[in-house]
């Protein structure tokens, strides 16, 4: 029973992986833009935001079931805990990478949300490529 629900989770896992479309930066902002225009872009990079944690989250619980299946075969337990706490950091380092850029900006409050938006998306990014990298390299 347990290996059949995990067998559903990865494969509702990797049909969301697939199904799960990115913006591709697709918010765009003119140099001399009105206050409407950078609410829509403010709003459309809050979408690709939520677009890239999808993505992500699908890649964490892939992982989550394919080291729960090593755990599983090879009896080593000492994985998991490892990756989960790669994921808090990866989060805390988002969090305090971002929020500097934004301090930096105040008090002009709506560059600083865009700056910390920008940064929050190259990070999203990077971590979907690292997490994206096969667990057999070899």
């Amino acid at each position: 029973m347990a290996k059949n629900n995990r067998l559903n989770l990865y494969m509702s896992a990797l049909c969301m992986m697939f199904s799960s479309a990115s913006y591709a930066n697709d918010c765009t902002l003119a140099e001399q833009s009105t206050t409407d225009e950078t609410k829509k872009y403010i709003q459309c990079l809050d979408k690709e935001i939520a677009s890239l944690e999808r993505s992500q989250q699908t890649w964490i619980t892939k992982l989550t079931l394919d080291l729960g299946k090593i755990q599983d075969d090879t009896g080593n337990t000492q994985l998991m805990p490892i990756f989960k706490r790669s994921i808090k950091s990866q989060t805390r380092f988002l969090e305090d990478s971002c929020r500097w850029r934004y301090l930096q900006k105040m008090p002009n409050a709506t560059q600083a949300a865009i700056v910390y938006k920008r940064c929050e998306i190259a990070i999203l990014e990077q971590h979907i490529e690292v997490l994206k990298q096969p667990l057999k390299l070899f």
